[in-house]
């Protein structure tokens, strides 16, 4: 599990992470509090999916998994609007077990759905009720009297139509957190083999003028080139055909014939990117994600990871060098996961579609750590 690691015996970070999927971001707040010599206690973790849930706990040890709709465990409710927000009275957890946490918990993480705010889906989604989600995120923050938060989004989320992030910040500032900053981190600026960006908004109720530590000095300090993916997952590769690997994390389901066609094209004419006259119909003539039937660089970060990775027509997911696309293992190296993580809880393997969600949707513990470390300064 990600705690002691022979650390001085300190208070733990107590954490609550909700719309918490697999459990990426809290996996870089352990990894950051162990750079500043202390541990994380998960207490919570709060989503729909179940399984998610049980891989969060299986790495964690994390003591309440709450499964079900964030929405239905605190009581709040908004008065104006924008940057005139404010709670009409300070949310209420309603949750038994989440309720006795109240005034306990030193980080609260969150990561709401955001397929309201992608560029992937059309612009009518930027009115999605699913993006109030993320004022949930904020309210069960006050509620908890969190000291610190850090909440998570695509970078798009600040076009949202009902301006989320802007409601957000006034709540907080509303309620007594003197230090707000936001800013879009990207993976590949860190050293990640990976060009995913996300968004995000952190809160301390520690003056800000009594520490240093910015999201954006944390940001310019961890600065690096990016790696290519060979850095990535070449060590995967052993010998001029796949190793012998078995178990759903290291094998990939099986392709249609039209898939296989299209694949061996691409390699027997050294392509990375399918040409028309191969594509299916729906993704020929100015269609408009290129990169759908792609072949990934070998020399290169892989572009932003999805949960179609086990798809070919999903996004550029074909392997640079062997004929078929990446596994979840390579995918969630990718995402920046160590290979110590359990993705595989007890005895069964999960389904497909469970780890390609999980993997797919999760923040990428490098940027949770960024994200965070600037908050630990505040603890």
């Amino acid at each position: 599990m990600y705690q002691d690691a022979g650390l001085p015996v300190l208070p733990p970070i107590r954490s609550v992470d909700a719309f918490c999927g697999c459990g990426g971001l809290t996996l870089g707040a352990a990894q950051a509090a162990i750079a500043v010599g202390r541990r994380l206690e998960s207490v919570a973790a709060i989503d729909v999916d179940e399984g998610g849930l049980d891989v969060h706990q299986a790495n964690f040890g994390t003591r309440h998994l709450l499964a079900g709709n964030a929405s239905s465990l605190v009581d709040f409710h908004i008065r104006e609007s924008g940057m005139q927000s404010k709670f009409a009275y300070e949310p209420e957890i309603i949750e038994p077990s989440l309720a006795a946490e109240v005034g306990k918990i030193d980080l609260f993480l969150a990561g709401p759905p955001c397929q309201g705010h992608s560029n992937l889906n059309n612009r009518t989604r930027r009115e999605d009720p699913r993006n109030l989600l993320y004022l949930t995120a904020a309210a069960l923050a006050v509620g908890l009297r969190a000291t610190t938060l850090a909440i998570e989004n695509v970078p798009d989320v600040t076009s949202d139509k009902s301006d989320v992030v802007g409601t957000a910040k006034a709540l907080l500032k509303a309620a007594g957190y003197s230090y707000i900053e936001s800013a879009v981190l990207a993976a590949d600026a860190m050293g990640g083999a990976q060009t995913r960006k996300r968004y995000f908004l952190i809160a301390s109720k520690v003056d800000p003028a009594e520490i240093d530590t910015t999201l954006r000095t944390v940001a310019d300090g961890l600065r690096h080139s990016a790696r290519t993916l060979a850095w990535a997952i070449g060590d995967l590769l052993s010998s001029p055909k796949d190793p012998i690997r078995t178990g759903v994390m290291d094998t990939v389901p099986a392709m249609s014939e039209e898939n296989r066609t299209r694949i061996n094209y691409l390699f027997d004419h050294d392509e990375y990117d399918l040409p028309d006259a191969v594509r299916p119909d729906s993704h020929k003539n100015g269609h408009t994600y290129p990169s759908v039937y792609g072949r990934m660089y070998w020399e290169k970060p892989a572009q932003t990871i999805t949960t179609g990775f086990l798809t070919p027509g999903r996004g550029r997911h074909i392997h640079p060098i062997r004929r078929r696309v990446i596994t979840p293992r390579e995918a969630a190296r990718i995402q920046s996961f160590p290979d110590t993580f359990r993705f595989v809880v007890g005895d069964e393997d999960p389904s497909r579609a469970a780890l390609t969600k999980w993997i797919g949707d999760a923040v990428p513990p490098l940027l949770g750590y960024a994200a965070t470390l600037p908050l630990f300064a505040r603890l």
